[in-house]
């Protein structure tokens, strides 16, 4: 790697820095790499509904700290919900090699995380996708399971109808077909996709996936926080499979632990990645959809800035 620092990227020079072919690829690494060392995240409340997180995360090369806060009212005033950085630094010399546009990584690790659990985990990998949420998280789940999987069609969900149509422009754009819905469950017989990415203020998914369909939830990343009808979770529970992200999910896990599950029992994205086909193959039903519920963990930021990393020494 060189020394020398790039500075603060952009949002677009972060995006170009992390494509997600290769940013799937750089997380799978980074659950198979025993240097990875992710403390717990400090999470401290702001007054006015607010959180400011704190998630340092290192390997033998890289130190990472990322410095985010999340205002779930900036909605209202027309400001990003996500605002931040995250510094990354050489292990071995101290430098600052660079800082990320935290909200550009933060949606594109999100969503590359759920690419991977989708290609290791889906029942299936065809038909149209669903998305629930039109804002930053869901363009880019829209972008990474058109580029990561070759999904073609999709239906688009949300509270704000601009939201949603803008982002059926954009899915149109990149020569998919799209279509608005104003329910998302009276379309959920017909996604084997789908990926819930609201605000989590409230439940918005009350009936149950078919029972092909891979579920990516990836709106609530706190206790209090939930997108999906406990009742469904816990149908799911009993005929699909639950998969969480990290074990940081056990304490974050809203959709779970508001359905009074057991999520310390549940697998981790790194068990499936670890693991062997015959497992996978045991541990799965004939039948059944796969929940897949992503709360975050440093981690992934850690793998976007080897991403970043790797693609810098490549060029010189």
């Amino acid at each position: 790697m060189s020394t020398t620092a790039l500075g603060i990227l952009s949002p677009q020079q972060t995006a170009q820095a992390l494509p997600y072919d290769a940013l799937t690829r750089e997380i799978e690494a980074v659950l198979t790499d025993p240097s990875v060392a992710v403390p717990p995240r400090i999470v401290q409340p702001l007054h006015g509904g607010g959180s400011l997180f704190v998630m340092p995360a290192a390997d033998a090369k890289v130190a990472i700290t990322k410095l985010i806060s999340f205002i779930p009212t900036n909605v209202q005033r027309g400001l990003p919900t996500i605002q931040g950085d995250i510094v990354v630094f050489d292990v071995q010399t101290g430098q600052r090699l660079a800082v990320l546009d935290g909200p550009t990584v933060t949606a594109r690790r999100t969503a590359a995380v759920s690419l991977l659990a989708a290609q290791k985990l889906a029942p299936r990998h065809e038909g149209p996708l669903l998305i629930v949420g039109a804002g930053v998280q869901g363009r880019a789940h829209l972008e990474a399971f058109r580029e990561g999987l070759g999904v073609q069609e999709t239906f688009i969900a949300s509270r704000s109808a601009a939201s949603a149509d803008a982002l059926v422009v954009h899915a149109q754009g990149l020569g998919m077909r799209a279509t608005r819905v104003d329910d998302p469950n009276a379309v959920l017989a017909h996604c084997p996709w789908v990926v819930s990415a609201t605000p989590a203020q409230g439940v918005v998914l009350t009936g149950m996936p078919r029972s092909d369909a891979f579920v990516a939830a990836v709106g609530a990343f706190t206790p209090r926080m939930v997108e999906w009808a406990p009742g469904v979770c816990r149908q799911v529970a009993q005929t699909g499979t639950l998969v969480v992200d990290t074990r940081d999910a056990d304490h974050e896990a809203g959709d779970l632990l508001q359905a009074g599950l057991d999520v310390c029992a549940l697998p981790t994205l790194a068990d499936v990645v670890n693991a062997s086909a015959t497992w996978l193959q045991a541990s799965r039903p004939d039948h059944g959809p796969v929940f897949f519920k992503s709360c975050g963990w440093a981690g992934w930021d850690l793998a976007a800035a080897r991403c970043m990393a790797r693609a810098i020494s490549a060029q010189g």
